[in-house]
């Protein structure tokens, strides 16, 4: 069969409910377009499930346009996380890269922290728009704050990207300059999928389907480019 590089069947054009996915150790995903447009969190489980350790289960509580204040205003996070049993929530906004929007993320994500009894709060670091791409050092430092403001885990995805295009300036990464690509969904997948289970993504298989029926198929060579991308990122994190 074939291989194209991006391949994405099934994208997810709609926000997710908080429904959990999967077995095993627990992840609550906290965010919007940027997590559910090519559902992230799906592809860390299908990823974890293809590697044959640890199992991820995953729930996504995702609105679009939403920022931690509006998650918390608006309750279901805060529900989910009520509920217990989570290993780690993972919280995610736009980039925060200026000032106001960084104070933000980081005043929101301790209020979020502070109301898990258990668990380890994480940030997933969100990349910037492809019309503001000089904002991806400020947008990286906001979120490595924030994750040191809640004592946290800090998911390195924008450093990711940042490394998938020193290995190829020409990696499309962008679906429509804000949302991933099935190469750039992928690539943060296998990132977050290092960092939480601290294994490398490198053995990881260059396509998966996951249980919502989306699937991501990469041309190999370029898969191991992207896998390679995560590996230094989360190597900085040592």
């Amino acid at each position: 069969m074939a291989l194209f590089s991006g391949v994405a069947a099934g994208c997810l054009d709609e926000p997710t409910g908080p429904t959990l996915v999967g077995g095993g150790r627990r992840a609550l995903f906290i965010g919007n377009s940027y997590l559910y447009t090519m559902d992230i969190p799906g592809l860390v489980q299908a990823l974890a499930d293809s590697a044959g350790g640890d199992s991820i289960a995953v729930a996504t509580v995702a609105f679009p346009d939403f920022a931690l204040i509006d998650h918390w205003r608006e309750g279901t996070a805060r529900r989910e996380i009520a509920k217990g049993g989570w290993e780690w929530v993972i919280l995610q906004q736009g980039p925060s890269s200026v000032g106001t929007n960084r104070d933000s993320l980081r005043i929101w994500s301790k209020l979020f922290a502070d109301f898990m009894t258990e668990g380890t709060p994480a940030l997933f670091s969100a990349w910037p728009s492809s019309s503001r791409r000089g904002d991806f050092a400020n947008a990286i430092e906001s979120y490595r704050l924030a994750a040191v403001a809640v004592d946290g885990l800090f998911l390195p995805v924008a450093s990711a990207w940042l490394a998938a295009w020193r290995f190829d300036a020409n990696m499309q990464l962008y679906q429509d300059g804000l949302h991933p690509s099935a190469e750039g969904a992928y690539l943060s997948a296998a990132t977050v999928y290092g960092a939480l289970l601290g294994q490398s993504p490198l053995d990881l298989p260059d396509g998966v389907r996951t249980r919502g029926g989306l699937t991501v198929i990469i041309e190999p060579a370029r898969a191991q480019l992207l896998r390679q991308a995560a590996a230094e990122a989360l190597a900085q994190l040592r």
